[in-house]
């Protein structure tokens, strides 16, 4: 059995378009002989969509899939009554448009795309994965200088799977693209939203403010899930808890 799993997130898909978890196990033989230093552990993928990489195309991604999306932790949640999920908590791009290039002054409804990577790759898209109209590809005036992917609208939120998807995924009758969440939880109306207005210009504001949530922990025994909300204590994150009832 492989009991330690870890994953990673980046946006723009390069580690694919949605959360990635692989499962392994940090001892060589069934006696428990721990890895010598150095050693490449063997690991099965639990989760992987597909990379931007290895696609232009958003598919074999998670329903939804944007660019701007970040999934920062996860946990294997098991209730008192003995169900389970894996969940993960991120701040999910849901605009009606997602583009690569800055926050447009005029308002999160208008893309505003850095000119000089127009034609080399999809720098805007439509909620749907479709590219947006030509009239969007320009690069608007007066905007700041911190660059990357931005969705004119973005969710805090936990997205739950299944872990029978994930065992069938290592049994091989699922290909590790396919699982999705059986369900998604918007916690916005439960954090405090960057109080005091730190790094504005990085973290976006309102509608368009991401890096919300953090590290996931699970306390087993308690049923008590902790999630960080990010630059909720001016530089410093604060530490919600949520009681996972049976």
């Amino acid at each position: 059995g492989r009991y330690l799993a870890t994953g990673r997130f980046r946006d723009g898909g390069w580690s694919g378009m949605g959360p990635a978890l692989f499962a392994y196990r940090p001892w060589v033989d069934a006696s428990g002989t721990p890895a010598a230093p150095g050693t490449h552990l063997e690991a099965v993928p639990l989760l992987l969509y597909e990379s931007s990489q290895a696609s232009e195309d958003i598919v074999r991604s998670l329903v939804g899939y944007q660019h701007p999306d970040e999934w920062e932790g996860g946990v294997w949640v098991t209730t008192a009554a003995g169900k389970t999920a894996v969940l993960f908590a991120g701040t999910k791009g849901i605009g009606d448009k997602y583009w690569y290039g800055y926050v447009n002054p005029a308002g999160p409804e208008y893309p505003c795309v850095d000119q000089d990577f127009v034609g080399q790759f999809t720098v805007c898209r439509l909620a749907d994965g479709s590219p947006c109209p030509a009239s969007d590809l320009t690069e608007c005036s007066g905007h700041n200088d911190y660059r990357g992917w931005w969705s004119s609208a973005f969710a805090a939120q936990f997205i739950l799977y299944d872990p029978a998807d994930l065992a069938d995924v290592a049994a091989g009758t699922l290909d590790a693209w396919e699982p999705q969440p059986y369900a998604v939880l918007n916690v916005d109306d439960y954090l405090l939203d960057n109080p005091a207005g730190i790094e504005i210009d990085l973290l976006g504001s309102g509608a368009q403010r991401h890096y919300r949530l953090g590290a996931v922990a699970y306390d087993d025994a308690n049923g008590l899930l902790y999630v960080l909300e990010l630059f909720a204590d001016e530089a410093k994150p604060v530490v919600h808890v949520w009681q996972i009832q049976s």
